[in-house]
């Protein structure tokens, strides 16, 4: 394996003190300048594989997933591989891929490709395009499969117009062992316009989450031949806007942004998901097949405790080997460190980390410990964007008795830290 040697025109990335470095780019403005959507899984043969959407800035046209793998346990990375995407060889762009590894050994990734059709975004109204590989990720194919998203009634009434949808994290596996990811599904401008601005002169437009489940990956199916179920089947996860968005604005309209799926130990699916209200929501499925879901509800420390507060942002929630649970999440609703509301992006740091541990009787079955602050950006940027946040289109892998995080610095730098059970151990869960 040829390893990368790190080289970096600045020595920011050290600020969050990361335990491993997998990508920092090397030039000011180059092609390799934007990081996101981070997820680093233990692959079928032993590895670890490491799967991104780079560009040289957020929204670039030359977007593009690669992939780099360490076979010591993070410590030394490939050179980033082009999985597919444009870059100086060409190609369509490409973004948002994400890993779904079968028990076969076969490892597909599916990710964002537009159809030169949109309604929101050239980014999120697209179809879902499929490489597999069959190396253990060292080698790609293009399986030439269009995967449409799941429509739904907020869809835009032309089917030729695709869906508004972003999946951002890895799939985990349902109570039957099905891969199954939670993803952002935005209703289209023709059913909800964008509002109004809000009185800090922000938009907004309307989505709702969704999930989808590969019922047959597991036997390595050409693409073509695998079968997805979206979840629920009616419009359930949907939240209404809560008092730091104007009645008038945005009525009927619901926020659902960038929901996070846990298994629980009863079979069910936890699914939170942050507002542009500053607060985290959740919802819970009914059964283990994930065709009902509860009235989403504020997501809470305990049953009547305090809200979890957090601006528009992923809050990634990690089932553990140990049967506990993390969710990382910035511990205020968006108002501090310049941010000047839940949808200032400049209110996306620090990361935070609550334990959560399973309470079965309760009406809200996860409980969660007072949060522990991670790391911080201090508020310094990088880039030509001069990006200050800690965005958490994240992972976690347990492997090799060692637990780290995987995260993007800044949307900049990919980055991993350790998280031990000696830093977890002051965090008590209420019982």
């Amino acid at each position: 394996m040829t390893t990368v040697q790190h080289e970096c025109y600045t020595d920011d990335w050290q600020r969050t003190e990361p335990d491993f470095v997998v990508h920092l780019p090397r030039t000011p403005g180059g092609s390799d300048g934007y990081a996101d959507h981070f997820l680093v899984s233990v692959t079928p043969g032993g590895d670890l594989l490491a799967m991104w959407t780079m560009s040289a800035i957020e929204g670039a046209h030359a977007a593009r997933v690669v992939c780099a793998r360490s076979e010591d346990n993070g410590q030394n990375w490939t050179p980033p591989q082009k999985i597919v995407g444009k870059d100086e060889d060409g190609g369509e762009m490409a973004e948002f891929g994400f890993p779904v590894i079968s028990r076969s050994g076969r490892i597909y990734c599916y990710y964002n490709l537009g159809t030169g059709i949109y309604d929101i975004d050239p980014r999120v109204s697209t179809v879902l395009g499929c490489h597999v590989s069959d190396d253990d990720g060292r080698t790609w194919q293009d399986s030439g499969v269009i995967t449409g998203y799941g429509r739904i009634d907020n869809d835009h009434p032309d089917p030729k117009v695709p869906c508004n949808c972003i999946v951002w994290q890895k799939p985990v596996l349902d109570a039957k062992g099905r891969p199954i990811v939670a993803l952002t599904h935005g209703s289209s401008l023709e059913k909800y316009p964008f509002t109004a601005p809000n009185f800090h002169g922000r938009t907004m437009g309307d989505s709702q989450g969704q999930l989808m489940r590969f019922d047959n990956i597991d036997d390595g199916p050409d693409p073509s031949d695998v079968k997805i179920t979206w979840l629920p089947p009616g419009n359930e996860l949907r939240h209404p806007i809560g008092p730091m968005y104007p009645v008038e604005n945005a009525k009927g309209y619901s926020s659902y942004h960038e929901p996070s799926t846990a298994l629980l130990p009863d079979g069910r699916l936890f699914v939170p998901a942050s507002t542009v209200s500053g607060f985290l929501i959740y919802s819970v499925s009914e059964d283990a097949d994930g065709q009902t879901f509860r009235k989403p509800d504020v997501l809470r420390y305990t049953d009547h405790g305090a809200p979890l507060q957090h601006p528009v942002a992923p809050a990634p929630i990690y089932g553990l080997e140990d049967g506990r649970f993390l969710i990382f999440y910035h511990a205020h609703d968006g108002t501090k460190h310049g941010g000047l509301s839940p949808r200032d992006m400049r209110g996306r740091r620090p990361t935070c980390v609550c334990v959560g541990e399973f309470r079965p009787n309760a009406q809200q079955p996860i409980w969660f410990s007072q949060p522990k602050q991670l790391c911080d950006t201090h508020g310094v940027g990088v880039g030509p964007e001069v990006l200050v946040w800690l965005a958490q289109y994240s992972s976690m892998t347990e492997h090799n008795g060692q637990r780290v995080y995987w995260y993007t610095d800044r949307k900049f730098f990919a980055l991993g830290r350790i998280i031990s059970d000696a830093w977890l151990a002051d965090m008590a869960v209420p019982g």
